[in-house]
């Protein structure tokens, strides 16, 4: 393969083959976080409702009704509290860059004593 007139090496390791080295510990996005909260709260929210169609269905039934009115009544409350806590920070372990304590020179000088 051949790009901008030199010869590439398809399996020789490039910088594209290093693990990313991580140079900040910013957190996701506002956006991010904000979606991932609606969709918690969305998805509570939607198990509320097989809870009302079932105590709706089986009213013949007091108690399994009631039972079933008593899990949808926390469940807009425990929804907004999820919705509302913000993420928990992550302990992961990253690659950060290190950088190698470097030398102006390397070898030993001779000293002449005068």
């Amino acid at each position: 393969m051949r790009t901008g007139g030199a010869a590439v090496n398809e399996h020789a390791e490039g910088p594209q083959d290093r693990p990313a080295v991580l140079i900040t510990g910013a957190e996701p996005s506002y956006d991010d976080q904000l979606a991932v909260r609606k969709r918690k709260y969305v998805t509570m929210m939607v198990c509320r409702i097989p809870c009302l169609v079932l105590a709706g269905l089986t009213y013949h039934t007091w108690w399994l009704a009631l039972t079933f009115l008593i899990i949808s009544v926390p469940l807009p409350w425990v929804a907004v509290l999820i919705a509302n806590d913000r993420p928990p920070r992550k302990a992961e372990k990253v690659n950060r860059f290190a950088r190698e304590a470097g030398q102006i020179e390397h070898r030993d000088h001779r000293v002449i004593d005068g």
